[in-house]
C-alpha cells in the first residue's frame, strides 16, 4: 500500500503555494495525499515565522502533531518552511520527535528526500537549510488546494526591500522574478483546468520584472494575462506603494483586472516610515492613493498598517488614525509590531508597551469597522459581479464580489436566486453588515 501523507499549511497564501508544490512533488513520487492527520503515515507542517503570533501557531501545531508521532499512526514528522529556515538547528534539539526540518530552498525536493529516506541517514542529518534560490516554473508539479475556480499565482520569490522590521529577506532570499513565459503557461494551464479567478502574489508584486532583462514590468505581464481565454478575474495582492507606476495604473483599467489593489502602507507618519526603512513618506503615500482613486473609477483598496513600532509616539498614532479616516480604505488589516531577532528594528530604542499596542490595535479596528460598514451600506441597491463559492451551515448560498479577496475580506450572503459553485453572476446588493453584504442574483454575468 502507498504511504499516506497529510500536509498542514500555515501562514499566508505565498506559503500555501509552496504547500501545493510539495503536494505535487509528493504525488509525483507516488505518495497518497490525505486530509486527515490521524490517517497520515507521514505528516508535514509548512510553517510561518514572520511574527511572534505566527511562530507561536507553528510551534503549537508541531507539538500537537508530535503526539501523533508518539501515539498515532504517524511514523515520520516533517517541518518545512520559514520556521525551519530560521530555527531548524535549535528546534532539532527542542523537538526530537521531528524527523526532518526543511527550509525554503529544498522543499520542492521533499518527495525525493522522503522516497530515498535521506532524512534518516546519520550522514544527512535532519536539518536541510540552504540559501534560498528556488523559483517556480510552469513545469513545477503542483496540486491546487483552493476551490476549482480560483488559484494563487506566485510571480516572484524573495524580497529586496529590507524594511527594518522584516525577517523575510533572510528567510526567502533576494527578489527574483519568474519569466513571463513561465507565468503565462501556468495561467493557461489553470484556465484549461477550469480556474476563472487568479490572485497574483509575491512578496512585492509591483517590483515584478525589475531583475529581468528587456524592460519587463508587472504591467507587461498583465497585458499578456488578460488575453488568456477562460480567466475572468485577475486580482493584485501585496503591491508595494513605492512601485506603482503609470503603465500599471493604465492596465488595471482593463476589464478582466479586478478594480482591487492590496497596497500595504504600514504607516503614514514620516517619522515611523523612515525608521521602518520605507522609501516613500506620508506625502507620497497620500499622492499615490489620490492618483489611484482618481484614475481608476470604482477602485477598492486594501491596506495593512502596523501599530507599536519602536518610537511610535501618541502623535504618530493619532496621525495614522486621522489618515485612516481620511483615506477610507475598503479593507484594512492591522497588526502589532513584533520584535524579531536578526532585524535592525530589534535593537531600536523607544519600545512601545504591549498594553499600548493592544489599545492602538483595537482603536484602529474600531475606526475601520465604521468605515467598512458605511462603505457597505453605500453599496445597497448597486449591481455587482460575484463568484458563487458554496453554501454555509445555514444552507444560505454565499459568494464573493470582485472586491473581496479569498480568505481575507468579507463575503456576500445570496438570499435569492441560485447558481452553480464557481459561476460568476450579477448580484443586486440588498443589505449590509460590518464586513459582509447581502444580495440577490439578478442574472448570469
Amino acid at each position: 500500500m502507498r504511504e499516506k501523507i497529510c500536509l498542514i499549511s500555515l501562514g499566508c497564501s505565498k506559503n500555501l503555494v509552496d504547500s501545493e508544490v510539495m503536494l505535487g512533488c509528493l504525488q509525483k513520487e507516488g505518495y497518497q495525499i490525505c486530509s486527515d492527520k490521524k490517517e497520515g503515515d507521514i505528516i508535514i507542517v509548512n510553517t510561518c515565522a514572520f511574527i511572534n503570533e505566527a511562530k507561536k501557531e507553528s510551534i503549537e501545531t508541531i507539538l500537537e502533531l508530535s503526539e501523533l508521532k508518539k501515539n498515532g499512526k504517524c511514523s515520520v514528522l516533517v517541518v518545512s518552511g520559514c520556521l525551519s529556515q530560521r530555527y531548524g538547528e535549535e528546534l532539532k534539539k527542542e523537538i526530537p520527535e521531528v524527523d526532518l526540518f526543511i527550509g525554503t530552498e529544498n522543499f520542492s525536493q521533499i518527495g525525493k528526500i522522503l522516497k530515498k529516506k535521506k532524512y534518516s541517514s546519520p550522514s544527512f542529518g535532519n536539518v536541510l537549510v540552504k540559501k534560498p534560490n528556488f523559483i517556480l516554473d510552469s513545469q513545477t508539479p503542483r496540486v491546487l488546494s483552493t476551490p476549482f475556480y480560483t488559484a494563487y499565482v506566485k510571480i516572484a520569490e524573495g524580497c529586496s526591500n529590507h524594511c527594518t522590521y522584516c525577517i523575510i529577506p533572510q528567510l526567502r532570499g533576494s527578489f527574483r522574478s519568474r519569466t513571463i513565459e513561465s507565468i503565462v503557461t501556468e495561467v493557461k494551464n489553470l484556465a484549461a483546468a477550469g480556474v476563472k479567478e487568479i490572485n497574483i502574489i509575491s512578496q512585492d508584486t509591483t517590483l515584478y520584472g525589475s531583475d529581468l532583462e528587456g524592460n519587463i514590468s508587472l504591467a507587461t505581464l498583465l497585458k499578456d494575462l488578460v488575453e488568456i481565454t477562460g480567466i475572468e478575474w485577475i486580482r493584485l495582492l501585496y503591491c508595494h506603494p513605492d512601485h506603482i507606476f503609470n503603465d500599471l495604473i493604465e492596465i488595471i483599467k482593463e476589464e478582466r483586472i479586478c478594480k482591487y489593489i492590496d497596497l500595504p502602507i504600514q504607516h503614514i507618519s514620516n517619522n515611523i516610515l523612515k525608521r521602518m526603512g520605507r522609501k516613500e513618506g506620508g506625502a507620497e503615500i497620500r499622492d499615490i492613493i489620490r492618483r489611484l482613486r482618481e484614475e481608476i473609477p470604482g477602485l477598492n483598496l486594501r491596506t495593512t498598517v502596523m501599530v507599536g513600532f519602536p518610537g511610535e509616539t501618541k502623535d504618530d498614532f493619532n496621525e495614522l488614525v486621522e489618515f485612516i479616516k481620511e483615506a477610507k480604505f475598503e479593507h484594512l488589516g492591522t497588526f502589532k509590531y513584533s520584535k524579531e531577532e536578526g532585524t535592525p528594528a530589534f535593537n531600536f530604542k523607544g519600545s512601545v508597551a504591549e498594553k499600548t499596542k493592544e489599545k492602538r490595535y483595537h482603536r484602529l479596528m474600531e475606526v475601520q469597522s465604521q468605515i467598512s460598514r458605511q462603505k457597505n451600506q453605500d453599496k445597497i441597491g448597486s449591481k455587482i459581479k460575484a463568484i458563487v463559492t458554496g453554501v454555509n451551515d445555514n444552507n444560505i448560498m454565499i459568494g464573493r464580489a470582485y472586491f473581496q479577496a479569498p480568505d481575507i475580506d468579507g463575503i456576500i450572503f445570496i438570499t435569492r436566486g441560485s447558481a452553480k459553485v464557481g459561476a460568476i453572476v450579477r448580484v443586486k446588493v440588498t443589505g449590509a453588515h460590518e464586513y459582509d453584504l447581502e444580495g440577490e442574483i439578478i442574472g448570469a454575468d
